[in-house]
């Protein structure tokens, strides 16, 4: 999922107050190459991280003789131009990726194994293991976290206070969800609804609906991303407790044509009850004077897990500055850099042994060592993509006229989807 832009005003200031000293905790590792002639290393990214990745480059440069020079490129269009870049042999020193597109880039030898150097790492053992999993073949790394996005529930304290309910006390099972969404519902009514969700969103749907069906022990594909299991487990039930929340008016209306675009902002409005989101959502929504409480997204009848999402970064196949290239990565995963990330932006961070101050921060860094990031070298063709079968298929099974059909006819072309050449 998206960095929202704001989160990088916040991590300049912090890490910059780093490199020029300030703050505690350990020592960012040592500049590599510093007798040598200074080197600039340059890095692409998307538009949805640029802030965050020019907040690190701003406090690698101010504490280092090697400079990291950022370029940032329009969502839509940044796979092609890293696609044209691959096969032109001008690929960037760095650049990084969505974390569900790392298998496909990595099948094209496009990243440097970096296993050697993450091993040398001493925190090595506490980095994202889901994000590392998805850039590892046969046991080779080749790109490590950028940034981290979990999905966790969203409780407004307001408004669970106004219904009654007691606002520290978080749904244990999306079931529980429904009735606590239902009771504010009935119970302040108005333009309040109970919860929200992207209907016409393949990428948010898959960001917080997946979680239930992996909390309640189902899947949603095979491990080698070429079948789709959307027709098995849980994956029906939990579709009908949404389904029925919007039928029964609990959802707001705009949930069936939600694309994205309008998703936080119905959140931050403040009067939705409880509703799944990206935990980069946190600070946001308080800056709108949203008092929020954070939960991990439970499975129908219990259980919990999270979708990490965010990007991964790696040391294109055609630097000629590997070294300097990983000294920069090595700096972004350091103690400081991490722990001023969670304190001062409130956000997941890439690293499991670091405690945040904030309880719901600490929600997401823990429910983020647990979660999963789905493989599949199809990925966005078959998910993300605005023409994409997963789109129809969940259209279909909230809002058409028979969901199991829907479902069962999605397995289908999803598996297609998955299998093309």
């Amino acid at each position: 999922m998206d960095m929202p832009r704001r989160l990088g005003a916040l991590l300049a200031a912090a890490l910059l107050a780093t490199a020029c000293g300030g703050g505690g905790g350990a020592e960012s590792p040592p500049a590599a190459n510093q007798s040598q002639a200074p080197v600039t290393i340059k890095v692409w990214t998307r538009a949805a991280t640029e802030s965050h990745t020019k907040a690190l480059a701003d406090a690698y440069n101010a504490s280092h003789t090697n400079k990291v020079e950022v370029t940032a490129y329009p969502n839509e269009e940044y796979p092609a131009k890293i696609a044209t870049a691959a096969g032109g042999k001008n690929l960037p020193d760095l650049f990084a990726s969505d974390v569900v597109f790392a298998p496909n880039y990595v099948s094209q030898g496009l990243w440097i194994d970096v296993t050697e150097r993450f091993g040398a790492l001493p925190f090595k053992d506490k980095v994202a293991p889901a994000h590392i999993k998805e850039a590892t073949v046969d046991g080779k790394i080749y790109a490590v976290p950028h940034t981290v996005d979990t999905s966790v529930l969203f409780m407004n304290k307001a408004l669970y206070t106004k219904a009654g309910l007691d606002p520290e006390k978080p749904p244990t099972s999306l079931k529980e969800m429904a009735e606590q969404a239902t009771t504010i519902r009935e119970k302040v009514g108005g333009d309040t609804y109970g919860t929200y969700f992207g209907g016409n969103c393949g990428g948010c749907t898959l960001f917080t609906f997946w979680p239930s069906v992996w909390a309640g022990g189902g899947d949603v594909m095979n491990p080698e991303g070429t079948q789709s299991t959307v027709d098995a487990g849980p994956m029906g039930a939990v579709f009908d407790v949404y389904r029925k929340l919007f039928e029964a008016g609990v959802a707001a209306p705009g949930s069936k044509e939600e694309n994205g675009t309008t998703w936080l902002g119905a959140l931050q409005a403040g009067n939705i009850g409880v509703a799944p989101g990206p935990s980069a959502w946190l600070g946001l929504l308080e800056e709108k004077g949203i008092d929020v409480g954070v939960a991990p997204i439970p499975g129908v009848d219990g259980g919990t897990s999270t979708f990490v999402g965010g990007d991964v970064i790696g040391i294109s196949a055609t630097s000629t500055q590997a070294d300097a290239a990983w000294d920069f990565l090595a700096f972004t995963l350091s103690d400081q850099v991490q722990s001023d990330l969670q304190t001062k932006s409130r956000t997941t961070v890439a690293r499991t042994d670091l405690t945040a101050s904030d309880p719901r921060v600490q929600t997401m860094n823990e429910v983020m060592a647990v979660g999963r990031t789905p493989y599949a070298l199809k990925f966005n063709e078959s998910y993300n993509d605005s023409q994409s079968p997963w789109l129809k298929t969940l259209r279909d099974a909230l809002f058409g006229a028979d969901p199991a059909a829907a479902l069962k006819a999605g397995a289908g072309t999803i598996t297609a989807s998955l299998n093309q050449q």
